[in-house]
């Protein structure tokens, strides 16, 4: 998804995993971004589920999201698990962590450091 719409990004579109999320600056240019993004998922031969279309959202939790006139932010119900998660105990406990981030990774660019305890 980053690179269908690398052009787009961080601009008037944001993409996580398979959500696509276009941000308005004007209404005559948001219907222009439409148009690119339903021909750039064209030219991929992609469809949009439409169950799972929205339009007009002016903010809130959305998709697991928090929207805001600024940006779309992870939403901090679903992050608390992980902020309020306790430091690993043990040797066990730090290999299931890793084990876990790992599979995390797969779908979420991360930028681990380790460090020993």
């Amino acid at each position: 998804m980053d690179k269908i719409f690398k052009w787009m990004l961080n601009h008037n579109v944001e993409v996580y995993v398979n959500d696509i999320f276009m941000k308005l600056d004007s209404c005559d240019q948001h219907v222009k971004d439409l148009e690119e993004v339903f021909k750039s998922l064209q030219r991929m031969n992609m469809k949009l589920n439409s169950e799972k279309c929205a339009f007009d959202v002016e903010g809130g939790k959305f998709l697991g999201f928090m929207l805001t006139h600024r940006k779309i932010e992870a939403n901090p119900d679903k992050c608390r698990t992980i902020t309020e998660m306790r430091s690993p105990q043990n040797v066990k406990e730090m290999q299931q962590l890793i084990s876990r981030l790992t599979a995390l990774s797969r779908f979420v660019p991360l930028n681990l450091q380790v460090v020993p305890l």
